[in-house]
């Protein structure tokens, strides 16, 4: 790889938050903004911001720190306006492989030691599998096949403390912000993106969301579609025998052998995936009220060698769509959860120190650009491995940011994020790097290194 393609590589990253730059505001957010980006991406461990401000000023350790902190603690830009810009830059890349084909509804969790930080609560914790003291934001995605890309992020702020005028002035949580429960908080994210004008997609949820029938309804007024996941304990009545009301688990049990078809619905990484399946016309049927239930499509997935079915989902898709279709619609909701292991691992969206609400917030829509970054250069790199695809490689810079189709031969490495891989010389093929430097003028050899290639 030649010293110019190294400097387009850069070029393409600055090029990038140029265009993010345009909807901050204040001239002089310009810097912390790129260096905050730059700092997800090439600081090592805990991207907190002391170490960032050591990777991207390492001269200035104490007063870069103050200005990253003020940025994003602080900075009084909007959040929507930056997820909107970043949005509007991958999109291209992500639908050059083909349409949108989902919106996907979830919530991520932190856990969180002490009980200061806006929104810490006692709840359900994702990441550790039980309850604890944790915060929870609930996303919205952007999904097809290629790729996926978070375009709505927002804390979800307990009761406890949505009811606390005391807890909310120390977090400065704004005036308007009132509680909500998560599918509250999901519908509404739905409805901005309609009005906002998102390809549309299949809403896609897990049962913590699916089973809400209020949340299904919503969808539904929308005029969305679905496939959202449910417990199996959600009562049901089939169209064809509406007088028998019994559990989702129930009625699968009871579909005879002919009613089950083995389908493959993508090729995994080892072997095409595939599984049983079986699907019905349903109404669910609540205790009160059944009667004026739409009817939908109860999608059931029992595996070779499972005593019972393990997973079961509701439809309102058109009954017509091929059972291929709904299964692989169904299935595409694993995305979301490679988005946030990537986020949380390598870009560090857990690892916020502040307390505040504005600065939770600043830094989920940062790490979020700083991923749509990555999401917009992968096309361009050879898959060799679980982390190879998250590397940058040689763009083309006119003017503006504008993913472009074609692949680059040569790949460029970030180790941090391809850690199967050696830099090239060991990493210390210094005029290489102190080209990629100008992702920040004061950036150090060592860590500019970080964005060589191979």
């Amino acid at each position: 790889m030649d010293l110019a393609t190294i400097i387009d590589g850069a070029d393409r990253f600055v090029a990038y938050v140029e265009e993010l730059t345009s909807v901050i505001g204040h001239a002089d957010r310009a810097l912390p903004l790129r260096d905050y980006c730059a700092g997800l991406l090439t600081a090592e461990g805990r991207k907190s911001v002391e170490p960032m401000a050591a990777v991207t000023a390492p001269a200035q350790v104490s007063v870069q720190h103050q200005k990253l902190l003020h940025f994003v603690g602080e900075g009084k830009w909007s959040d929507e306006s930056v997820l909107a810009k970043v949005r509007e830059l991958v999109m291209p890349a992500i639908e050059r492989h083909g349409p949108i084909k989902a919106w996907i509804i979830d919530d991520t969790s932190y856990p969180k030691q002490g009980t200061h930080s806006v929104g810490v609560h006692h709840q359900y914790c994702g990441q550790l599998g039980k309850q604890a003291n944790c915060q929870v934001a609930v996303t919205l995605s952007i999904a097809n096949h290629h790729a996926s890309l978070p375009i709505a992020y927002r804390l979800y702020l307990p009761k406890d403390w949505a009811d606390d005028a005391e807890r909310r002035n120390k977090a400065h949580v704004p005036e308007a912000i009132r509680f909500k429960t998560k599918p509250q908080i999901a519908l509404g994210q739905l409805g901005a993106a309609l009005a906002a004008g998102v390809a549309r997609g299949v809403v896609l949820m897990d049962a913590s969301y699916g089973t809400n029938s209020a949340l299904r309804a919503g969808i539904g007024a929308l005029a969305l579609t679905y496939v959202a996941a449910i417990l199996p304990t959600v009562k049901v009545r089939a169209v064809a025998d509406p007088d028998r009301r019994v559990s989702a688990k129930q009625l699968a049990l009871s579909l005879p052998n002919h009613a089950w078809r083995t389908i493959t619905w993508r090729d995994g990484s080892a072997a095409p995936l595939r599984s049983r399946f079986a699907r019905v016309q349903v109404r669910t049927a609540p205790s009160t009220g059944a009667a004026a239930r739409p009817q939908e499509t109860l999608l059931i997935e029992w595996p070779d060698g499972e005593t019972a079915p393990t997973k079961y989902w509701l439809s309102n898709i058109a009954a017509t769509i091929s059972f291929r279709r709904l299964v692989d619609i169904a299935k595409l909701r694993w995305r979301i959860e490679r988005d946030y292991q990537e986020l949380k691992q390598e870009i560090g969206l857990g690892h916020y120190e502040g307390r505040g609400w504005r600065g939770f917030h600043h830094h989920g829509t940062l790490c979020i650009a700083a991923y749509g970054f990555l999401i917009s250069e992968r096309e361009r790199i050879p898959p060799s491995g679980p982390r190879s695809a998250r590397r940058f490689a040689k763009p083309a810079i006119s003017s503006g940011y504008r993913p472009r189709g074609a692949a680059a031969p040569s790949p460029t490495a970030h180790p941090q994020l391809n850690r199967d891989r050696p830099l090239r010389n060991g990493g210390r093929n210094r005029k290489d790097a102190a080209a990629l430097s100008m992702l920040r003028p004061q950036i150090s050899t060592k860590h500019a290194t970080k964005f060589m290639t191979q």
